[in-house]
């Protein structure tokens, strides 16, 4: 197995109690009978490599005709993530993209200087009760890029990568990492995983990124003696070799991290940038609907409708 050769099996590294650089317990927001938990940005830590937004959305559960209807709304800056565990998105954007995400792909879009999108839950979902849960993420983008041409990309779950050995099961989502490469387009050192790990499992962390964090998803993982459950972000300290171990129910982590940017974002609302000026200017744009005219337009699908800009 060459994904790990250096492990000792059945034995985590030797690491200090505080291996755990930063820990983050996330804010929970109910949004009428869906919950998110947000980790990120956390008030002692705004990004783990160029991650500066984690959202667990759900579980949730919605009746026959229910769902998630997110209206158009703009970015500028980054690129958003998309990865389900349950239930399905119908995306639309204003690069052209038409495309309903399922359990195990990815959606990855890029905003640059401006994109608008919705996600809402497909009408064949609503023929029944349905669910959906899954993580959104923001990643900021370096700033030689934040002004390149809006993309989306999709790639099926069976285009990504999957590495299985000792009780270990992981899909690389984004990036690079024991030596596999996902197939989305990355503009700075990345990488992002989701991790399956039966009960006792052992998963070392790459070590080849600057910044390293781990997502409790479910169950719990124990590192240097400490335990850790379910929404609880760890970050753990550049050059560190950490592995860490599944607790007695096993686990499911979402890990990420990658090159630390060049200085701090900005951030407010749905934009992220290096400059309040940028900010000040789509702030201008999207509350002027000029669509189409400037940085910014409607899917073409999905025009009826659109979130205003925040008092």
């Amino acid at each position: 197995m060459s994904w790990n050769p250096a492990l000792e099996p059945g034995c985590p590294d030797e690491i200090g109690i505080d291996a755990v650089e930063t820990l983050i317990v996330p804010r929970a927001r109910d949004l009428g009978g869906f919950e998110v938990r947000r980790a990120l940005p956390a008030p002692n830590r705004q990004m783990v490599g160029p991650f500066i937004f984690f959202d667990q959305a759900g579980p949730a559960e919605f009746l026959t005709g229910q769902g998630i209807d997110v209206r158009p709304h703009p970015h500028i800056g980054l690129g958003t993530v998309t990865y389900l565990y349950r239930g399905d998105f119908h995306h639309r954007d204003s690069t052209g993209a038409d495309q309903v995400i399922r359990p195990g792909a990815l959606n990855w879009m890029v905003a640059g200087r401006g994109v608008t999108h919705s996600e809402r839950t497909t009408a064949t979902a609503r023929g029944g009760p349905n669910g959906l849960f899954g993580i959104q993420t923001w990643l900021a983008l370096p700033e030689s890029h934040e002004d390149v041409a809006p993309t989306f990309e999709h790639h099926g779950k069976e285009a990504l990568p999957v590495i299985e050995d000792g009780g270990v099961s992981l899909r690389l989502i984004l990036g690079t990492a024991y030596g596999k490469a996902a197939p989305a387009t990355m503009f700075s050192e990345t990488f992002y995983a989701d991790v399956r790990l039966e009960a006792g499992s052992l998963l070392p962390l790459p070590d080849d990124h600057e910044d390293r964090g781990i997502y409790v998803v479910e169950g719990s993982i124990s590192v240097a003696g400490r335990e850790y459950g379910a929404s609880r972000m760890m970050v753990f300290r550049p050059g560190d070799r950490i592995t860490v171990a599944a607790g007695d129910r096993g686990a499911r982590l979402m890990i990420l991290g990658g090159a630390t940017l060049t200085g701090p974002r900005y951030i407010w609302w749905n934009f992220v940038a290096t400059s309040k000026e940028r900010i000040e200017a789509a702030k201008a744009e999207w509350r002027a609907q000029k669509w189409g005219e400037g940085c910014f337009d409607l899917p073409a699908d999905d025009r009826e409708e659109h979130i205003p800009l925040p008092d």
